[in-house]
C-alpha cells in the first residue's frame, strides 16, 4: 500500500487536536468541510484519507492543499471501508486529540476544543460527540440516539415509535441539554477520543466496513467502564449522503453491520436464536426500502 502525504511542519506536530476525516467519492462538500477545519486554529492537523474519489476532484484537492502546512493526505489504499480508514489516518495523527470528521461536516469554530475540554473530565476511554445540523440549523438525525436493542430497532425503524410509550432511539426530537450531557451513543460523523482512549479501544471495530461502526465502538467504551456524552454546543452543519455510491449497497453494508452488532452483544442463546429468526424480516425491511428508493435514485449523492 502506498501513500502520498504533505509533510507537516515540526511547529504544528506540537498542537493537540487532530482531524481526520475519509472520503469517497464525496463531491462539492469535501473543500467546504476541508476549510471549515483549517479556519479553526484550535486544529493543529487535518488529516484527509482518500478511500476513492474521481481524478478531477483529487487534482483540486491536491490543488488546495498546496501550501497548506496543516493539511496530510493519504492515498493508494484503495476503499478499504470507513473503519479501517479512520484507524489508519488516527495512526498516523500527532495530536493528544482525534476528532473524527465526515467530509460532508463544516465544524462550527471552537467546537472541537469544546469537545476536548469535556473529555477532559471523563473516564477513560471516552467518546465526545457533537451536535449535527441540517442546513436549516435543527438537529440532525442520528445526531444523539439511546441504546439500540433488537426490541427497540423494532420500535425505531417501524411505525411502533408514534404509538404511546414506545419512543424511538433518535433523541433530535427531545429538548436539546445546556451543557454536555452522558449519552449511549453518539454519531460517527463528528466524534472525538484522546489518543489514550484509542489505544485503550483499538480504534474501530473494522469488521464494520460502513454503517454501526459508532454505534458499536460507543456500547464498546461503555463496557470498558468509560464515558460517552453528547456536546449540545458543539455544532457542526452536516449535508449527510453527499458520496455518490449505490444505495443498494450502501443498505446492505448497513443490515450486515446490525446484525453483527446483535449477535456480538446478545448474551443468551435463546436471543441469538430469535436473532436468526428475525433476520428475514430484517433483510426484508432494510433492502426492500433500498431498492425500493434504488428504483426512484440509484445513487447516493
Amino acid at each position: 500500500m502506498s501513500t502520498n502525504v504533505v509533510p507537516l511542519p515540526v511547529r504544528f506536530l506540537k498542537k493537540r487536536i487532530s482531524v481526520v476525516m475519509v472520503s469517497y467519492y464525496t463531491g462539492p462538500s469535501l473543500l467546504e468541510s476541508v476549510s471549515a477545519v483549517l479556519a479553526d486554529p484550535d486544529i493543529s492537523e487535518l488529516i484527509i484519507v482518500d478511500n476513492g474519489n474521481l481524478a478531477s476532484a483529487r487534482q483540486r484537492l491536491w490543488a488546495f492543499a498546496k501550501n497548506k502546512n496543516r493539511m496530510r493526505i493519504v492515498q493508494g489504499q484503495g476503499n478499504v471501508g470507513f473503519s479501517r480508514a479512520c484507524n489508519y489516518g488516527a495512526k498516523l495523527a500527532k495530536g493528544d486529540y482525534i476528532l473524527f470528521l465526515n467530509p460532508d461536516a463544516l465544524i462550527e469554530a471552537g467546537s472541537a476544543m469544546r469537545m476536548a475540554k469535556c473529555g477532559k473530565n471523563l473516564a477513560l476511554p471516552w467518546i465526545v460527540g457533537g451536535n449535527l445540523q441540517t442546513v436549516k440549523g435543527k438537529e440532525q438525525r442520528g445526531s444523539r440516539r439511546s441504546e439500540l436493542t433488537p426490541i427497540s430497532a423494532v420500535v425505531s425503524f417501524t411505525p411502533l415509535h408514534k404509538l404511546p410509550r414506545l419512543d424511538s432511539i433518535h433523541l433530535e426530537n427531545k429538548p436539546v441539554p445546556n451543557s454536555p450531557v452522558d449519552m449511549p451513543v453518539v454519531s460517527g460523523a463528528c466524534l472525538m477520543m484522546n489518543k489514550e482512549s484509542f489505544d485503550i479501544l483499538g480504534g474501530f471495530d473494522e469488521r464494520y466496513f460502513l454503517h454501526v461502526e459508532d454505534i458499536e465502538i460507543c456500547r464498546r467504551t461503555r463496557l470498558l467502564g468509560g464515558d460517552v456524552f453528547f456536546e449540545p454546543k458543539a455544532k457542526v452543519m452536516h449535508y449527510g449522503s453527499t458520496s455518490k455510491t449505490r444505495i443498494v449497497r450502501v443498505e446492505r453494508s448497513k443490515l450486515r453491520g446490525f446484525i453483527m452488532y446483535f449477535w456480538d452483544y446478545t448474551e443468551h442463546w435463546w436471543s441469538k436464536a430469535l436473532l436468526i429468526l428475525s433476520i428475514p424480516f430484517m433483510f426484508t425491511a432494510i433492502m426492500g426500502r433500498a431498492w425500493w428508493m434504488s428504483v426512484r435514485k440509484p445513487w447516493i449523492e
